[in-house]
């Protein structure tokens, strides 16, 4: 069984998707449909722009989705998923991708949670640490033990966990965590604390977006990462979509959950290979691939 899989932010890089715009006419075609419904032209920062304004939430979510969804789409016939999943972001171009949302409003939505999500990262200083090489029970512990907000945000792969929160009390549980024996804990340069309470004042705008889209009934599941299971149902679809934001990435488990529901190999879709080496994390042996036009 193929499994297909979509990365989130951090896999930007300046020059991304410019040989799909060059050589598919379907790809160019979506990229200037993209442009229209943003009211700006995605396409000259994703070709030309710098690491600094790539950086910029508002750009870096529908980049990123841009780039997955429409190698998806220029792939044509050949891509026939059995399953799906995106990390974070990437959950809405896997939504894309087993038709449950259409790209025009897929796009619309990425970029309403993006602006949202930069408004109540201004709200608070807040920020994300990647902890290694500590079981995800410790930092759990070491969050709980934190006065202030601080949670686990990315479960990515066996002693990967991202925690996110407020400034000081990130980093008192990045202190801890370095006590505890982790590896490294490392305080990322991230506009926000994305998968936290402090993302709740985007909650509302993006359930409201949400509530206003149609959801079909995919064309094979979606393994969530609110939930790590695969789900069809589009009204659970746009519940955990909306909790999401709040709610850790349960990404390891994600991993898990599709191989022992019978994938066979991975494919990750759009920038980068982030995803696959979570994988191989999981599974040495696992074959993973990166889609190809």
């Amino acid at each position: 069984m193929k499994a297909y899989v979509f990365p989130g932010q951090g896999a930007q890089f300046s020059g991304m998707g410019k040989d799909l715009y060059e050589n598919s006419e379907v790809a160019k075609e979506l990229f200037e449909k993209a442009n229209e419904i943003l009211g700006f032209r995605i396409t000259d920062i994703m070709f030309e722009g710098t690491d600094e304004e790539l950086k910029q939430t508002r750009v870096t979510q529908p980049a990123i989705f841009l780039h997955s969804v429409i190698l998806a789409k220029a792939l044509g016939d050949s891509f026939q998923p059995d399953m799906v999943a995106g990390h974070s972001l990437g959950e809405f171009s896997s939504l894309v991708a087993n038709g449950t949302l259409s790209f025009e409003d897929a796009l619309r939505l990425v970029y309403q949670r993006a602006m949202a999500m930069q408004k109540a990262c201004e709200a608070e200083p807040s920020t994300m640490a990647a902890i290694l090489g500590l079981e995800d029970e410790k930092v759990e512990e070491v969050c709980n033990n934190v006065d202030g907000i601080v949670v686990p945000a990315n479960y990515n792969c066996p002693g990967q966990l991202v925690i996110s929160g407020a400034v000081p009390a990130v980093e008192k549980a990045c202190e801890l965590a370095t006590e505890a024996g982790a590896k490294r804990a490392l305080v990322l340069q991230v506009g926000g604390a994305f998968h936290s309470p402090l993302m709740e004042p985007a909650r509302a705008e993006l359930a409201a977006a949400i509530e206003a889209t149609v959801f079909n009934t995919p064309s094979c599941p979606v393994y969530q990462n609110v939930v790590a299971k695969a789900v069809s149902n589009p009204e659970e679809i746009k519940k955990n979509l909306v909790d999401q934001l709040t709610a850790p990435v349960r990404w390891t488990q994600t991993m898990n959950q599709m191989i022992a529901d019978g994938a066979t190999e991975v494919i990750e879709v759009g920038p980068g290979k982030v995803l696959q080496g979570l994988f191989k994390k999981v599974d040495r042996q696992f074959p993973v691939s990166s889609a190809q036009i």
